[in-house]
């Protein structure tokens, strides 16, 4: 019995294939490509899943710019056909991925941490997104590492950190709305880059560089937000006197009634066209 509880659990070393329902087979014969090699393996009934499992495997295994869909949909058991219903490219696959990842940081969200403060919640969140990416960290070294190659697709990736982020400062509960809000959110994905990089590195089983790494860049982004929010409430009265101004300058322009004139014809934009036709 003793050796039967010790018997590692396969979900819980995956949490991803936790989310995308593993509990029946449904691989294909693969015929090509990076996907021949593993068509064997078991695939989860929701093929979603089953296409992001595939790209994070292929990816740990080679360079992104050397894996075609065609690859990914072997790998998974899919037809290109069923890989087109759910995702048009690779980079959508990745953003069904960071989705999972978010939604399993969400549903293990409590009000535990609510009493501490701003920077210990956020720590929290983090590190427990750290851990839902671990299964898939060589897979997520490759996607850099394309990123840093590749700075269009890095400014798509940056679109994809910022939907996440701002759902894991909704989970730390704290505001991501208003001018403020948008430069919490921007430092915070750029401060994820700088965390990611430090983590994708860090051999220690207890994440020691990380978690300094982690503490580091909120506690420098707790001080920049200070910062912002001080400007914020000082300039607030010149942003209410320059949209009172502009109000009053609305208010008593004078209204131009339809059918006016000037030396190019009708004031009215139709009447005009119709005029010049």
């Amino acid at each position: 019995m003793a050796e039967m509880n010790d018997t590692p659990d396969p979900l819980k070393a995956d949490p991803l294939k936790a989310a995308a329902e593993t509990e029946a087979a449904m691989g294909a014969p693969g015929t090509a490509g990076f996907g021949s090699d593993e068509a064997a393996r078991p695939r989860p009934k929701d093929k979603r899943g089953a296409v992001v499992d595939a790209l994070l495997e292929l990816a740990a295994e080679h360079r992104w710019e050397d894996i075609s869909i065609t690859d990914v949909a072997h790998r998974a058991g899919v037809s290109l056909s069923e890989f087109r219903d759910h995702f048009p490219s690779k980079g959508a696959v990745l953003g069904a991925y960071s989705r999972m990842i978010d939604k399993l940081v969400l549903e293990g969200t409590t009000s535990d941490l609510f009493g501490e403060p701003a920077k210990e919640r956020l720590f929290d969140v983090l590190m427990r997104r750290l851990d839902a990416m671990a299964p898939h960290r060589e897979a997520l070294r490759g996607i850099m590492e394309w990123a840093r190659r590749d700075p269009v697709s890095a400014a798509a990736l940056n679109q994809v950190a910022l939907n996440s982020m701002r759902f894991m400062l909704e989970a730390a509960d704290i505001s991501a709305e208003g001018a403020v809000g948008t430069v919490k959110l921007q430092g915070l994905v750029l401060a994820w880059a700088r965390i990611l990089d430090v983590w994708l590195n860090d051999d220690d089983p207890a994440f020691a560089r990380t978690m300094a790494a982690l503490d580091r860049e909120l506690t420098r982004g707790e001080k920049l937000v200070a910062r912002v929010e001080d400007v914020n409430r000082l300039t607030a009265p010149l942003r209410s006197l320059a949209r009172g101004l502009f109000n009053q300058t609305r208010m008593r322009s004078p209204s131009r009634p339809k059918g006016s004139w000037d030396e190019e014809g009708p004031l009215d934009p139709e009447e005009r066209r119709t005029h010049t036709m």
